[in-house]
């Protein structure tokens, strides 16, 4: 779902910079406040102690390596993606493509439990896994944007939440394995471009929301402006959180969707593999600025629009390009609301 970007680290300058990381069992005042800073500053933060328990990350990667394990002919029954299930190398309907394979499902666990049937040798097993998984992904969700409703100071706190629990929540799941692989033209290469290959090429997530997980194999990178990437270390106790366009256009751009990218090092001595939930409203859901977020000095940045408006831009364009620039406010617009 994502535009691959040629030569990826040609020209592009790469710094280890310290990524925000918060301690969710801290006093809630100061988490809160951590968050919306980590927000506005890079629209992406870790989260520890994060209350999610391990057998339940432990269960959903034992089964997702099991699936990835089998062999192209195996996995292949669990396809195409269009969009939901087994995809690889190519993301999307545009021609984007990445050194990718990947299972998509929907969170409804009817949904689950009838597409395990085409992943997995012990479907109940599998789809439990993955149900359970969500539902933990969920919570730790609609706490994360709890804090920020807080940290914010509106008057309804659940406002990003709710859509969440929503019963017609748009949500979605995806696990990501990345293949180790051997680029033998560049065995006795020192250029680092030619040891990496693209992952998941450079996007933004279009939803509210984020929660990424992966093992203990690098490759995600974050871009806090043009031109520049920041390593994420991996971490498999721990969650990356990244804003979204959503959540960026509700709060009239006071936080940043940022823009990302995972890449395929072929020095790792293993595959990587990344679980991540979308955390999305349902598709009638009306995305525009709090009230809040609007001030004479901060006019409205985006009109109003649906959620199932955005979606099916996405799936008209290259999903590395720039969305959000499509629904920009007019001053029309501005004086008419």
């Amino acid at each position: 779902m994502v535009a691959a970007s040629p030569n990826p680290i040609h020209n592009e300058k790469i710094e280890a910079i310290e990524l925000p990381i918060i301690d969710l069992s801290a006093e809630r005042s100061q988490v809160r406040n951590l968050i919306v800073k980590a927000c506005e500053d890079y629209g992406f933060f870790k989260v520890i102690n994060h209350g999610v328990p391990q057998d339940i990350v432990a269960k959903l990667e034992e089964q997702s390596l099991s699936f990835f394990a089998k062999t192209m002919a195996e996995k292949q029954i669990a396809g195409p993606a269009i969009p939901l299930g087994y995809g690889c190398k190519t993301i999307g309907f545009n021609g984007d493509m990445g050194e990718v394979e990947y299972l998509l499902f929907n969170t409804n666990p009817i949904s689950i439990a009838q597409r395990s049937k085409t992943i997995s040798n012990e479907p109940t097993k599998f789809s439990s896994a993955v149900s359970g998984y969500i539902e933990a992904m969920k919570d730790l969700a609609c706490e994360i944007l709890d804090l920020i409703g807080e940290g914010l100071w509106v008057p309804d706190t659940s406002v990003f939440s709710r859509m969440i629990r929503d019963v017609e929540n748009d949500s979605f799941f995806r696990l990501n394995h990345y293949p180790h692989h051997v680029n033998k033209d560049c065995t006795n290469n020192i250029n680092s471009s030619c040891s990496s290959k693209v992952g998941f090429g450079a996007h933004n997530d279009p939803q509210i929301l984020t929660l990424l997980r992966s093992n203990d194999v690098g490759g995600l990178q974050i871009s806090p402006r043009d031109g520049l990437w920041v390593p994420a270390p991996a971490d498999p106790t721990a969650f990356w959180v990244n804003v979204g366009d959503l959540l960026q256009a509700m709060t009239n751009g006071r936080f940043v969707s940022v823009r990302h990218r995972a890449l395929n090092n072929s020095s790792n001595s293993k595959s990587r593999m990344s679980m991540a939930y979308f955390a999305t409203p349902p598709l009638n859901a009306c995305i525009n600025a709090l009230p809040e977020m609007v001030t004479p000095e901060k006019p409205r940045l985006y009109k109003p629009f649906t959620w199932g408006e955005y979606k099916n831009t996405l799936y008209s364009l290259r999903l590395g390009d720039t969305r959000l620039n499509l629904f920009r406010a007019s001053t029309n617009d501005e004086l008419a609301s």
